[in-house]
């Protein structure tokens, strides 16, 4: 015996199954992308120092490279949660500094203290760091020592950066499957409420 599947019902349901294969296929795509993004911060991270600030292409941040830069005055400061190098949570304690008199700026994590609003002795200078980024400016200076009083910051980890697409595409793939599981139980329960023909 010959069933003939709801129109509507079976077109909603496919489109939502193609859908989800589409997003886990692009959660795959992305997880590609993710770790050649990671190899390229590792290689960067045994390169040699570069001159900071520097200006970061779209689409290759210069992360987790050394990086030196000259702080010419600081016009402020700003307090991000931080680790400092044993792991102890607390705040980062950041700089914006003016590098020129129409220069680019840059910003500096000075170091690590249990006090948000910790005074620094640092009034400028020279800055040897790592590159990481900064939620407000894209890239910020972390220096590998604590300045002007101020513990040394852990300095920006590759862990940090989560890389779990590949996880997120098998969690689309099993929904396509559940949805159409679903469907076929509720057709068959259906069907078997029907009258034979």
């Amino acid at each position: 015996m010959i069933r003939r599947l709801p129109l509507l019902p079976t077109v909603l349901v496919a489109a939502a199954v193609a859908t989800m294969i589409g997003l886990g296929i692009w959660q795959l795509q992305r997880a590609a992308w993710k770790e050649g993004l990671l190899a390229t911060y590792r290689t960067a991270q045994g390169q040699p120092g570069i001159a900071f600030p520097t200006f970061p292409t779209k689409n290759e941040p210069p992360y987790f490279r050394k990086a030196t830069g000259h702080c010419l005055d600081i016009v402020g400061w700003r307090s991000v949660a931080g680790q400092n190098l044993k792991g102890e949570s607390g705040y980062a304690r950041i700089a914006d500094c003016r590098t020129g008199a129409e220069g680019p700026g840059m910003v500096v994590v000075a170091g690590w203290s249990k006090d948000p609003n910790a005074a620094s002795s640092w009034k400028g200078g020279i800055v040897e760091g790592v590159i990481g980024p900064d939620q407000l400016n894209r890239l910020r200076l972390v220096s590998t020592t604590g300045l002007g009083g101020l513990e040394a910051s852990a300095p920006p980890s590759l862990e940090s950066i989560p890389n779990n697409h590949r996880a997120y595409a098998v969690q689309w793939f099993l929904f396509a499957a559940i949805a159409l599981v679903i469907y076929v139980l509720a057709l068959r329960k259906q069907w078997a409420k029907e009258p034979a023909q």
